[in-house]
């Protein structure tokens, strides 16, 4: 290695920036082959599916956290192993021509009622009235979470506009809730009887490895708003995951709740991860029965998703929790185990998911992230993959109630400031003036800038809760930079959104 002493400062100061550059030309080039493999991938299953005898299959698929997209690919696999021509499509590149013959939508809901972003070309541009679709023939699987108001909305508005449009029902919409695998069992009792293939085994949701809890810490002590805690998790072996992606987990029941229906020991494993019945009949009724009737005759407790707010080379997920309460102030299922019951140290049902709509732009791009509360989550992790390749041309925009009690993880976005990783933050605390302050009116303020960003090719990416901040948001970004620009950020894949 040259000694570096022996060159002028000036000499030096080009031999760092040099290996500078270098590192990121690298890391540049390797996200375009890895792009480039995937997309040769993508190809190359295309033209799998497309081989069979018969009428061409459409399935088409609208996907907000990768879910619709994960049971497009098991559809189209299904018919396809069936020995029909299948095309699978994202929604969005699907036009009114494509909609003739059989079809089929696998479409999610997000947030109270909203389609997925990947949705919006395919609203503004087919779901017209007037469109006269009486050769397609088609059914709808919708994805939903009854504990919204709004259950399925955009695949019960898509199943109504096909209706309208004339299209022909092959079967009556199927709707499941929160993953059911009883629906989604009924789903594939459906193509079933499309493929005549009946024997085929039973769709199961991917199973989860054991992770271990290793951390919590309580972020906001005092604050006037709900707990939010930073929690990590040690991954399994051949666990990955990149910025952007989702950690899905099993949660489990309290013990304490376990216990006090006061069924054998043995029982109780089975029992933390299944429905709990809190009549006293039903719980008479399971006296006796075995784990595995146990398990038979209860449903098993529903996933939860969290944003990911670390990378692989930090040596663990973290996560950034909020704590949900019920009426009577019970914790919410994931967050309470999350959080309150599971024990430091013990394992974590959860597999890290691909969430490839939230994933990052070119790195070449400026990054405008905007969030509140725990939406930091899922911009922390975009940042620190940003910090650790040199790119700095990064402005993030963060919303809580208090400075004094919510600025969750200060230290480290100040000194991302501090050392230049960040270009601009703004900050908004809501309760620390007398009027109401929140990012869309950070955004407001510096209408000007974000115009010129986004003149520049910057990238917008949101995170947090859809209702409220993302909708005023999204309003602030109609406001300042107009609807057809938000229209075409959109369909560039340069405005994202990952709430809930």
């Amino acid at each position: 290695m040259p000694d570096l002493s022996a060159f002028s400062p000036e000499a030096r100061r080009l031999l760092a920036a040099g290996a500078v550059a270098g590192v990121y030309a690298l890391f540049c080039s390797g996200i375009a082959l890895r792009e480039a493999l995937r997309r040769r991938a993508v190809v190359r299953a295309a033209e799998a599916l497309s081989r069979g005898a018969g009428e061409p299959v459409l399935v088409a698929y609208a996907s907000q956290t990768g879910f619709a997209e994960e049971l497009a690919s098991a559809t189209a696999k299904a018919l396809s192993d069936a020995g029909a021509p299948v095309t699978l499509r994202e929604l969005s590149t699907v036009t009114a021509a494509d909609l003739s013959g059989p079809a089929l939508f696998v479409v999610s809901t997000t947030g109270e009622g909203d389609a997925p972003d990947t949705a919006r070309a395919f609203i503004r541009d087919v779901m017209k009235d007037g469109l006269d679709l009486s050769a397609l023939r088609y059914g709808v699987l919708a994805l939903g979470d009854t504990s919204y108001a709004h259950y399925c909305a955009f695949g019960r508005t898509l199943d109504a506009w096909l209706t309208h449009a004339s299209a022909q029902p092959l079967f009556d919409r199927v709707e499941v809730d929160d993953g059911d695998p009883a629906a989604l069992r009924h789903w594939q009792g459906k193509l079933s009887v499309l493929t005549g293939v009946t024997d085929a085994p039973d769709w199961s949701r991917p199973a989860y490895g054991r992770w271990t809890l290793a951390e919590r810490e309580h972020l906001n002590p005092g604050s006037p708003g709900g707990e939010a805690w930073r929690v990590r998790l040690t991954p399994p072996d051949g666990a990955s995951w990149q910025a952007g992606d989702i950690l899905e987990i099993g949660p489990r029941n309290a013990p304490a709740e376990v216990v006090a229906l006061g069924l054998p020991a043995e029982t109780a494993e089975i029992l933390s991860g299944l429905r709990l019945p809190h009549e006293p009949a039903a719980i008479e009724a399971l006296r006796g029965l075995s784990p595995s009737a146990l398990a038979e005759r209860l449903t098993p407790l529903p996933h939860r998703e969290y944003s990911i707010a670390s990378l692989p080379a930090d040596g663990g997920v973290e996560l950034i929790v909020r704590l949900m309460v019920d009426a009577e102030g019970r914790p919410g299922l994931g967050s309470g185990w999350l959080c309150r019951h599971a024990a430091i140290g013990g394992p974590i049902d959860a597999r890290a998911r691909t969430n490839r709509s939230f994933h990052a732009p070119d790195p070449a791009r400026p990054m405008i992230l905007i969030g509140s509360g725990t939406g930091l989550a899922g911009l922390r992790a975009h940042l620190k993959a940003r910090i650790a390749a040199g790119t700095t041309r990064n402005w993030l925009v963060f919303g809580e109630r208090t400075a004094a009690h919510d600025y969750f993880l200060r230290d480290e976005i100040e000194g991302w400031l501090a050392a230049g990783a960040l270009e601009r933050l703004d900050l908004a605390f809501s309760r620390d003036q007398a009027e109401r302050l929140y990012v869309q009116h950070r955004l407001r303020a510096a209408a000007e800038t974000l115009r010129q960003w986004v003149a520049d090719g910057a990238a917008i990416y949101v995170c947090g809760s859809l209702e409220g901040m993302s909708r005023d948001v999204h309003a602030a970004l109609l406001e300042v930079l107009g609807a057809e620009a938000v229209e075409r950020l959109t369909d560039e894949g340069r405005y994202r959104r990952d709430v809930y």
